[in-house]
């Protein structure tokens, strides 16, 4: 099944479809030469892009991510494609990669000048080229599943083989969040509340500074009424991306089924300000109009 996938081509509209990003975007990033412009896209292709799409998400400057790949490229001479060969992510202010286990930052490289003062038994347990190898390619391979089991997904495949494919990613890279999280949504959205917790837990453990993960355990624990452990994650999921507005959205609700009227105010405000268009606004402004006219909150000077 990865080996068909993996020779398919997808338009520019898949592309835009599929990653939610549009053609401005895709215009925006081949002329800053991150990737090649092209009427089709294979596989790979969407890997790299999925890479970008969340470089973008953590506000990384086109620029700057141009210099960093430019960098890794000099660096490690097998990498020709470091967007689709290397797991790269950021945190808004430096690009990193991880290689053979380790993080190193992608325009310095301090990792692999760190090398040099360790013991030599350690560089060669680190830098051993067919380990590395070795995990990079299970690592290309897991990302493949994953990016094959998103697509099974969107096209309305039956859910046992985005299923396998997500398992198979994991299988492969046992720190592969996202399938660990998509997971999770399968079985959450089944009502197999067991095996949805177990997985987003896992995902959490692999990678704690994923704001979905967090996210979605607190929609979980909000589900079973579990409102102490439900804030917990939204306000951790916050905590790691401040601009996530669903995570507001929910946390509203969750203050005003506690009866906390003044941070359920606070929180439909800052919704409002993340995301003001839509159904979704609509409803925060009306929640927010509620408890504006319930009592205290009513502003200084109103009528009785």
């Amino acid at each position: 099944m990865l080996d068909s996938a993996a020779k398919q081509e997808y338009t520019r509209q898949d592309v835009r479809r599929m990653l939610k990003v549009s053609e401005q975007q895709l215009r925006s990033w081949e002329r800053h030469g991150l990737i090649q412009g092209t009427s089709s896209f294979s596989f790979s292709d969407l890997i790299a892009l999925k890479a970008l799409q969340k470089l973008r998400e953590s506000r990384v400057p086109s620029r700057k991510i141009g210099r960093a790949l430019t960098a890794l490229k000099r660096k490690l001479s097998h990498v020709e494609r470091p967007l689709s060969e290397l797991k790269i992510f950021s945190d808004g202010r430096t690009i990193s990669v991880q290689i053979a286990g380790q993080k190193m930052e992608a325009l310095t490289g301090q990792m692999l000048f760190n090398f040099e003062t360790v013991e030599l038994a350690s560089i060669k347990s680190l830098a051993a080229p067919k380990r590395a190898a070795d995990r990079a390619s299970a690592e290309r391979q897991a990302e493949m599943y994953f990016q094959q089991g998103l697509a099974l997904e969107e096209t309305g495949a039956p859910i046992e083989q985005a299923v396998a494919s997500y398992e198979k990613a994991v299988e492969l890279n046992p720190a592969a969040a996202g399938a660990l999280v998509n997971l999770g949504t399968i079985y959450y959205r089944q009502h197999k509340y067991g095996e949805a917790e177990r997985h987003y837990l896992r995902a959490v453990e692999v990678d704690s500074n994923y704001p979905l993960a967090h996210y979605n355990l607190g929609n979980l624990y909000d589900e079973q009424a579990d409102l102490e452990r439900a804030e917990q994650h939204y306000v951790t999921a916050l905590r790691l991306n401040p601009s996530y507005a669903d995570a507001h959205f929910n946390l509203a609700l969750l203050a005003e089924r506690k009866g906390d009227f003044l941070k359920a105010v606070r929180h439909w405000k800052s919704y409002l300000k993340l995301d003001g268009t839509g159904t979704w606004a609509t409803i925060a402004r009306k929640q927010l109009d509620k408890l504006r006219e319930a009592t205290v909150i009513r502003p200084r000077g109103a009528g009785a």
